[in-house]
Order: structure tokens, then C-alpha cells, then sequence
């Protein structure tokens, strides 16, 4: 399997027309979910609604074109949405633009280089610590319009947002939290009666009726926004020097040089972007009867296909995209089975958009915020969010917790950044507490020697004998730990036995000379036995190991086989 060839091609083999007419229905069931979503997610982003159904279409197009999956939807989502809002209020659509055009030439960078599988090291706890700062955040925002408040001010950042809805709370319109409300209750409670019809498309034209003819006094997207149903050209962004350096800021010190992020955009995309992808493939195996795909798709080739949609889109006018969990599950459920669907969804999109299009006007803002609520809601996991908080180790839910509150209080980048290094300093803490320096005891009848030729019989020891195993890694967390090998007066041998070692750094291989300098002044021979292969090739290529050879010794008159790494040039002895 070529990785870099786009998954399009290898489902052109042997494609059916039976399996066209599935795609072509799956698309077009997907671009009708797609329509309200994309209008609000662009909203929340704090753009014009065209320019989400732009991203679905020209984004969503060529990363199905060019990706490596056979049945992902690519599109505007919730988790960019606070992002993307904070650029567009500080560097406002231009500076937006050329953050997305530099995200996709790092993407492309990466799939090239591939760096596709490097999501599995971003911890799970700090996956589900943004996603559910995201939807929060989410829910925040668009309290003002479910509610119908009027705002002295217009705030950007999360925490001002909920000081200003505290502080307007007595401007609540009532008719826009009527509209609200029924709107919420079709999206919570239509999907029980019929999954055939997307019920967001129900909730905003119960909504639009409602407004029309009622004469409810209730704002709209048209109150807001000028909605044209043009199909757009490009455009090339308007780049400078001072732009690039404001969207890759440097802080500097007297003594270092840190690029702080990539971006917001920069730093979250290819986190969001492969939590997003698999989180997709998890919900089309598990919880969609009768939708497994069977097949594997290409992570670099979708890094690539990424970084070119996100370049197209911004070109065109659109924000960043990536994949859809809910419109990729939508795909799966109705027959979707190549990037074909995808491809019909965005070319029904653009029929929608030159015909339909300025009708948006008519959509309620209480509707929109109502179809964010329940955004928020799917994506946030907040079962699984309850579940790790009760039944984690406290070091995975000060990661989780910490991850989610920053994200909430400042924003993602901050929450990502403080959360992996949180995760790796606790990891090392765990992984320092696993690893300990034992004296030799026995260990009873669990351990069958005739199916365990490493295992040396456990005999008395002699007096002039120390016996030390180590278990678990030896790295530079738990070097300290090596400080407990000592030995007293009378000790011509010290053993220590690393069968359990199973990788070793350059901290614990110091801490090991230590110990052996140490032994040589004292006139102590150091033997290390069972050193497995990294430990030894490390000590091999240090020059610590003068050589190796199998050993055979007596204790107390029984043979043993010992395969030994002698430290000293002088022989294995025992009085």
C-alpha cells in the first residue's frame, strides 16, 4: 500500500455503479446535515455564514479528493470554532487567511515527512480535557443569542463573555428564548421519532415559520449579516512580515529563544485534526450497526490532503476544516463507502449555495445557538469526561482537570501546552516510582526453572557476596534510586542483577560508572548479570563493558550458569 496515493485512486479499482448511487445518496444526505452546521460553526467563528458552506465545499472537496480515508467528511467543526474567533477578532479575516494558508503548507510538511502517527502520543486525558473546554466554551458563546441579551460590549474571551451575560441578564427576550427552546427541543427530541431527516434542517424551519408568521421580534442571521450566494474566486492573501510576525510571536530572554505555538491554529491543527479522524473510524466500528468499512486508511495522505484543503479553502474565502465526526458517521450510516460521497457532498453544497443561499437571512440567531448547544453536547464526551474523573489515578485527572480549566479560562494553545508537560512530568513520576533496587530474596515456588532457564537458583549467598536486582527502566528520574547500592566492609562482590532493566539513558548509565568507580577503589568486583539488548548495547558502544561471556561459579559448591557482563578485567572469584 503506497501511503502517499490518495485513497480515491485505490477505491477506483473495481468500483461499482451500484456503489456510485450510495455514494451519491450518502453525499447528498450529508451536505443536507451539513448545511445548518456549517452556517453555525462559521457564525461561531466569528465570520459570515457564506463562508462555512465555502469550507465545506472547497475544503471538503479536495480532502476527499486527496485524503486517505475512504469515508471521512471534511468540513468546518466545533472544535476550531473558539479558535479561529480569536484570530479573526485580533488580526481580523486577513489574518486568518494567512494563518490557515501557513497551517496547511506545516501539514502538508508533516505528511510528507511523515508524521502522520505522531497523534498517538497526545494522551487521551488531554484529548477529552479540550474537547470538553471546547464545548463549554461553545455553550458560553452562544448563551447571548439563545437568550436574546443585549450586550453593552461585545467580548472575545471566554471568562468576559460569562461576566457580560451575568451582567445584561435582566435584557432577556423572551420570543427569542421561546424560538430557542423549541428549536432545542426538535434537535433533542426528533431524532428519537426519525433519523432519516436531519433535525437541524427541522428545528430551523419550525424556527424561520415561527418568526414569518408569528411577526416575532427575534434577530436573524440577515439582522446581522450580508449574505450573498455568489460562488467565490480566489483570492490571495495580502502577506507581510509584521502579520507572519504577530501570527508566530518570539519571546525572547536573556538567555533562550522560544517560539511560543505555531499559532492557534498552527499548534492545535494536526492534534484536532487526528483526534477528530479517529475518533471518526471509532464511531463508524462501534456504534453503527452493519457499518464496518473494513479498511485502513493512510494518515500521512490525509496530513497532506489537510494541508492542501485548508490552503484551498482560505483561498476561497473559508475558514479551517478538518474532519467531521457527526457528518462522517451520517456518511457511514448511509451507504458511503468511498471519497466519492464526500465529493458529491461538496458539489451539493455549491447547488445550495447559488440557489438557496440568501434564505439563510431567514434563520433565527435563537435557532442557530440551539443547534451549537446540541454541537457542543455530542462532542463534548461528558460521560466519558465523569468517568475518568471518578475512576482515574489522581495524576490523569489533575491532567484532565487542568487541561479543561485552561482551556475554558484562556485558551486551547495554553491548555495543550501546559497538559503535555504536565502528562510528561507525571509520567515520569509514575515511571520513577515503578522502578526500584531490591536485595536478592526468594521468590518461592512461583517460578518454574525448568521453563525459566534465566532463572538462577535463589541460594544462600556468601557473606563476601551483595546481590541487587533492578526492576523497571533506569533513566534520569530514577537515577537517585541507584544510590542505594552500597556495599559494606567485607564485600568482595557486588551482583547487580538487571533482567528486569528493560531500557536504560545516559543518566543511569553514569550512576552505573559511579557505582563502579566506586567499587574499584574499595577493590570490589562489579558484575551486572541478565543486561538485556538496549542496556547492552549502550553499555557497548560507552565502552562501559570491557567483555562479556557466559561464567560459571560455585555457590556453596552448586554449580550455576550466570551469563554475566564482567566490569572489571579480573575473573569472577569467590573465596
Amino acid at each position: 500500500m503506497n501511503q502517499f496515493v490518495p485513497k480515491l485512486f485505490d477505491c477506483m479499482k473495481g468500483y461499482s455503479k451500484e456503489q456510485f448511487v450510495k455514494d451519491v445518496i450518502a453525499g447528498i444526505i450529508v451536505a443536507i446535515i451539513a448545511l445548518p452546521l456549517s452556517i453555525a460553526l462559521a457564525l461561531a467563528s466569528g465570520v459570515g455564514p457564506e463562508q462555512g458552506i465555502y469550507t465545506a465545499i472547497f475544503a471538503g472537496f479536495v480532502i476527499s479528493f486527496l485524503g486517505g480515508s475512504r469515508v471521512q467528511i471534511a468540513g468546518p467543526t466545533a472544535a476550531f470554532a473558539t479558535i479561529v474567533a480569536g484570530i479573526v477578532a485580533e488580526h481580523q479575516m486577513e489574518g486568518l487567511v494567512v494563518a490557515t494558508v501557513m497551517a496547511g503548507i506545516l501539514l502538508i510538511i508533516m505528511g510528507l515527512l511523515k508524521f502522520g502517527n505522531l497523534i498517538r502520543f497526545i494522551p487521551y486525558t488531554i484529548t477529552s480535557g479540550f474537547t470538553f473546554g471546547i464545548a463549554v466554551t461553545i455553550v458560553i458563546g452562544q448563551v447571548k443569542d439563545f437568550l436574546g441579551l443585549t450586550f453593552t460590549y461585545s467580548p472575545v474571551e471566554t471568562m468576559d463573555k460569562v461576566k457580560e451575560c451575568v451582567a445584561c441578564i435582566g435584557t432577556i427576550q423572551v420570543q427569542a428564548l421561546i424560538v430557542g427552546l423549541v428549536s432545542l427541543a426538535i434537535l433533542i427530541v426528533f431524532p428519537k421519532v426519525t433519523e432519516k431527516i436531519p433535525p437541524s434542517l427541522i428545528a430551523v424551519i419550525v424556527a424561520i415559520l415561527m418568526v414569518k408568521l408569528l411577526h416575532m421580534n427575534v434577530k436573524t442571521i440577515g439582522d446581522l449579516y450580508t449574505i450573498s450566494n455568489k460562488v467565490p474566486g480566489i483570492s490571495m492573501p495580502k502577506i507581510s512580515l509584521g502579520m507572519i510576525r504577530d501570527l508566530f510571536p518570539i519571546i525572547e530572554s536573556d538567555n533562550f529563544v522560544v517560539t511560543k505555538g505555531l499559532d492557534n491554529c498552527l499548534f492545535v491543527y494536526t492534534i484536532v485534526l487526528y483526534s477528530g479522524d479517529h475518533r471518526c473510524f471509532s464511531i463508524c466500528r462501534e456504534r453503527i450497526s452493519g457499518g464496518m468499512i473494513g479498511s485502513r486508511h493512510k494518515p500521512n495522505m490525509e496530513l497532506v490532503a489537510q494541508g492542501a484543503g485548508n490552503i484551498v479553502s482560505a483561498l476561497f474565502g473559508g475558514i479551517p476544516a478538518t474532519g467531521a465526526i457527526a457528518r462522517t458517521a451520517a456518511n457511514v450510516k448511509n451507504g458511503g463507502r468511498t471519497p466519492v460521497a464526500g465529493m458529491v457532498h461538496s458539489v451539493t453544497l455549491l447547488l445550495v449555495l447559488v440557489v438557496l443561499m440568501p434564505y439563510a437571512a431567514w434563520i433565527p440567531m435563537p435557532a442557530i445557538a440551539a443547534i451549537l448547544f446540541m454541537v457542543a453536547y455530542n462532542m463534548s464526551g461528558w460521560r466519558e469526561f465523569v468517568k475518568l474523573v471518578r475512576k482515574s489515578p489522581k495524576s490523569d485527572v489533575a491532567v484532565l482537570l487542568v487541561t479543561f480549566v485552561l482551556t475554558v479560562v484562556f485558551d486551547l494553545v495554553v491548555a495543550i501546552e501546559v497538559g503535555i508537560v504536565l502528562a510528561a512530568l507525571l509520567f515520569l513520576k509514575r515511571m520513577s516510582d515503578v522502578t526500584a533496587v531490591k536485595s536478592w530474596k526468594y521468590l518461592g515456588s512461583e517460578i518454574d526453572e525448568n521453563n525459566d532457564p534465566d532463572q538462577i537458583s535463589l541460594k544462600v549467598v556468601p557473606k563476601h557476596t551483595l546481590v541487587y536486582e533492578i526492576i523497571g527502566p533506569m533513566f534520569f528520574a530514577a537515577a537517585d534510586k541507584f544510590l542505594e547500592i552500597s556495599a559494606e566492609p567485607g564485600i568482595k562482590v557486588v551482583i547487580i542483577r538487571m533482567r528486569g532493566v528493560p531500557a536504560m539513558d545516559v543518566t543511569a548509565l553514569r550512576s552505573l560508572k559511579n557505582i563502579h568507580e566506586i567499587c574499584k577503589k574499595k577493590g570490589i568486583t562489579l558484575v551486572l548479570s541478565h543486561v538485556q539488548e538496549q542496556p547492552r548495547a549502550m553499555m557497548e558502544k560507552a565502552g562501559f563493558v570491557y567483555h562479556h561471556n557466559t561464567v560459571y561459579h560455585k555457590f556453596d559448591g552448586t554449580p550455576v550458569e550466570c551469563r554475566s557482563y564482567l566490569l572489571t578485567r579480573k575473573a569472577f572469584e569467590t573465596a
